[in-house]
């Protein structure tokens, strides 16, 4: 009998690993051996967890009468291997997380039962598949020169390349994905693709689009709406290699996959790439450094490039490839018209000339897009008599009228009332919604257009599963005249009979706290702009357009939009940020604390801010986050800044050792590179 001793990572808030002693028999044959990165199942207090063993020793430190036995070790799954190790490593260091709580999580739910059977049923299921694993493609597209040379850049690298793929919306990307994936996967009979996605409603179009041109490759696809099961049997597929493409969302980006050889991230900018609870990291940044670590190229593709990315261009980290025109043959960029509200007054939110647009493109049998991203009915109810207006009583914010459901709900508690039928404070009955969202929108143009098809696509909407595609699946089909929707149905989408878009609401960003507002509005303004003209103009036709409702239309965004000039609009906007010393000339970190009481958060912060300098190190003013108050918790904000990427991660390697040790009840946490401020 030997016994070893495996250093073990478990889902658990401590910064630390677990020893536990694993006993060898003489008859102990290979395949029981214990791998690092193999699953595992150990005791823990009272309980048992799912860990995966770090390291393997010949002793520990650990009293002999205080180590505990490994329960059972996970031998039908193969380890996850050294470069995944790494991968999550780096992630846990960087983003100042415990191992555990970095790799764990990234393995889906069924994987981590106590009891296999769910792992055991999945295997079973992939061994009787038959994977033809047949790479070539049906009929390919021919290439404009640009996107031809884009291909030809991607997969003639050799070793580590970081593509910045700059497009106008409608260039061809895709198909610059499709047909360079081609050439990887022909490369090498083993070899592994991953394409992320923003969003999981981008996925079946993806999808579709990848299955039709590779029908004899196996497809994974990741994601957060999958079920537990369906999850399981495509991470697998994966792990194994079987899958030859894996299509997801930024979960994707931690999975097992042993052979990748090409990774793409589509709509590189869209803010959705970073997790915003628990581990808060940026798939974007980790596809960069999973990229370089395993030598391979990586491709990030948008029309409105992130500051962050076009910085990197601009400096020559990464490499740009352009796409000037839209690859369909006479399809142009729409044209781009402001409209004043200040001399066209709107009624119901639509000013005439776009009323009167809309109607010309419902008698030429044309689609229309209205983009208001405000979902409910209106963003309050009111009474005229004395001010009240539905504020939410757990948080700073107001509950929004969903006048279908006849309830008031907050869109950050998930707080939902009965809409009252007198003003709770003087009685009056007269109560009325204040501004417009999606719903409200969409019963005015049902009234002004009665007989046109007039349909909804937002998070109210799209609730139940699979109903997003359905929703998306009719206005690809052409069974909706005008669609009114939120940002879910500004990118990605390639909708054919469209010829009008509408930005309804665009000017609250203008005059945001967020520094980040107004690269965003462009993003998304420039993205819904593309939805329109993507197919052929006809000859005599009418342009395709894009009308802006603003109070400020000769702002410079405005400007920019309309001449769809993203490259001096990034040059002035990294022009600002260099000045204010903003990212990505400055790196961050943010120290949230929440408590049940502001002054208590606020303190905190305060002794935080006082317990350690360092020098290159700027430590700014605790102050309340804009939305001070979510579910009955305070909530305020420290921001830590340096001109180091290597000096902020230090100083807050110590700090986090530092914070550990107060007696506090606040509930803190840190994110590095913070995205919402």
């Amino acid at each position: 009998m030997k016994a070893i001793f495996l250093r073990v990572a478990l889902d658990t808030p401590l910064d630390t690993l677990f020893d536990y002693r694993c006993v060898l028999s003489t008859a102990t044959d290979k395949a029981s051996i214990p791998y690092i990165g193999q699953l595992l199942v150990v005791p823990f207090g009272r309980q048992e967890l799912v860990g995966v063993i770090v390291d393997i020793r010949e002793s520990t430190d650990v009293p002999e009468n205080k180590i505990k036995d490994v329960i059972t070790v996970r031998t039908e799954l193969t380890p996850l291997l050294p470069d995944w190790m790494a991968l999550v490593q780096f992630a846990a260091d960087y983003y100042q997380r415990p191992l555990g709580e970095v790799a764990l999580p990234a393995l889906p739910k069924n994987l981590k039962a106590i009891k296999p059977v769910s792992l055991q049923r999945n295997l079973k299921k992939l061994a009787k598949i038959s994977t033809t694993n047949n790479v070539q493609p049906t009929a390919e597209p021919d290439l404009n020169a640009e996107q031809q040379a884009a291909v030809d850049q991607i997969t003639g690298a050799s070793g580590f390349a970081a593509n910045l793929l700059f497009g106008v919306t409608g260039s061809g990307k895709t198909e610059v994905y499709l047909q360079a994936a081609t050439k990887v996967l022909a490369r090498d009979e083993q070899s592994q693709i991953l394409i992320l996605v923003p969003e999981i409603n981008l996925t079946p179009q993806f999808e579709s689009h990848i299955r039709a041109r590779f029908p004899g490759v196996m497809l994974s696809t990741l994601h957060s709406g999958m079920a537990e099961g369906e999850r399981l049997l495509h991470w697998l597929a994966a792990h194994q290699g079987q899958a030859r493409i894996i299509l997801g969302t930024r979960l994707a980006m931690l999975a097992s996959i042993p052979h990748l050889k090409l990774i793409i991230v589509d709509e590189e900018h869209d803010p959705s790439y970073k997790q915003q609870e628990g581990l808060r990291y940026s798939a974007r940044d980790l596809a960069i450094w999973r990229a370089r670590q395993l030598n391979i190229p990586v491709v990030l593709g948008s029309a409105t490039p992130s500051l962050e990315s076009w910085q990197g261009a601009q400096s020559g980290r990464y490499r740009q490839l352009n796409l000037r025109e839209r690859a369909v043959k006479n399809a142009v960029l729409p044209v781009v018209k402001i409209i004043n509200l200040e001399r066209e007054k709107p009624s119901d939110g639509l000013t005439p000339r776009l009323i009167s647009s809309i109607k010309l493109r419902l008698e030429k049998g044309e689609q229309s897009l209205l983009f208001l991203n405000r979902r409910g009915y209106a963003p309050v109810l009111a009474c005229d008599a004395c001010g009240w207006i539905s504020q939410c009583t757990r948080c700073t914010a107001n509950l929004v009228l969903h006048k279908g459901d006849h309830r008031l709900r907050c869109h950050h508690c998930g707080l939902e009332q009965r809409i009252p039928r007198s003003c709770p404070t003087c009685g009056n009955i007269d109560l009325q919604p204040l501004g417009r969202g999606t719903q409200r929108m969409e019963e005015s143009l049902a009234a002004i257009f009665p007989d046109a098809k007039v349909f909804r696509i937002d998070a109210d909407s799209t609730r139940l599963k699979g109903s997003a595609a359905a929703a998306f699946e009719r206005v690809h089909d052409g069974d909706v005249d005008i669609l009114i929707g939120t940002q879910m149905v500004a990118k990605g989408h390639d909708f054919k009979r469209l010829t009008l878009v509408a930005a309804l609401n665009p000017d609250a960003a203008l005059f945001s706290q967020d520094y980040r507002a107004s690269e965003r509005l462009f993003a998304q303004l420039m993205q819904v702009s593309g939805r329109a003209g993507r197919t052929a103009q006809k000859e005599g036709g009418n342009m395709s357009e894009v009308l802006v409702q603003t109070r400020y239309p000769d702002h410079p965004l405005y400007h920019a939009l309309m001449a769809h000039n993203y490259e001096d609009f990034a040059k002035d906007l990294l022009l600002e940020r260099q000045q204010a010393q903003l990212p990505p000339f400055m790196y961050q970190a943010l120290l949230r604390a929440e408590a049940k009481e502001l002054q208590q958060a606020l303190e905190f912060l305060q002794q935080a801010a006082a317990c350690q300098t360092h020098i290159g190190i700027t430590i700014n003013d605790p102050i309340p986050m804009t939305m001070t108050r979510v579910a009955n918790v305070d909530r305020a904000q420290l921001l830590v800044e340096s001109a180091s990427r290597p000096a902020l991660q230090a100083f807050v390697k110590e700090w986090i050792i530092t914070l550990r040790s107060f007696k506090s009840r606040v509930k803190w946490s840190i994110e590095i590179d913070p995205v919402d401020i």
